[in-house]
């Protein structure tokens, strides 16, 4: 399977506002890409805005890993395919592959590890079942590799 018959947990667009000095995207707005990713990610875990609200749990960031493989200039189109690689009983680890759209060239992926955690107490607590029974069984379906369509 090719990650095109997958849905994408982010698709945007580079603006001029977004480059640096140098003229292509700054790694901020990789960054905030790469969140925006995350947040689309959990949602389809079952972690959503209202699941947070209503439980007082939250997700936090204890690990990121980012490698830039090309530059992109404002006009290039990307998507961001995310799966998982591990999950625990309170931790997911999962990995963004930002591609540019125009030539399915991979551009940058990002590694993250996230823990489950009491928004009061600060500390991690173990995803409920529903929502460990989601993230396995999208390790089960992940095909850990971009095929280009």
């Amino acid at each position: 399977m090719n990650k095109k018959e997958e849905l994408p947990t982010f698709v945007g667009v580079v603006y001029p506002e977004h480059t640096d000095h140098m003229g292509h995207m700054n790694v901020r707005q990789y960054v905030g890409m790469f969140d925006q990713a995350t947040w689309v990610f959990f949602s389809r875990m079952g972690i959503t805005s209202r699941y947070m609200r209503d439980t007082g749990i939250g997700m936090a960031a204890v690990s990121q890993h980012i490698e830039y493989k090309r530059e992109l200039f404002p006009g290039d189109t990307i998507a961001i395919y995310t799966e998982p690689i591990k999950v625990t009983n309170s931790t997911s680890r999962f990995k963004h592959t930002m591609v540019c759209q125009e030539d399915n060239e991979v551009v940058a992926t990002a590694e993250l590890t996230a823990v489950h955690i009491s928004r009061n107490a600060h500390k991690s607590r173990p995803f409920p079942h529903e929502i460990r029974a989601a993230f396995e069984d999208a390790l089960a379906a992940a095909t850990r590799s971009w095929t280009p369509a």
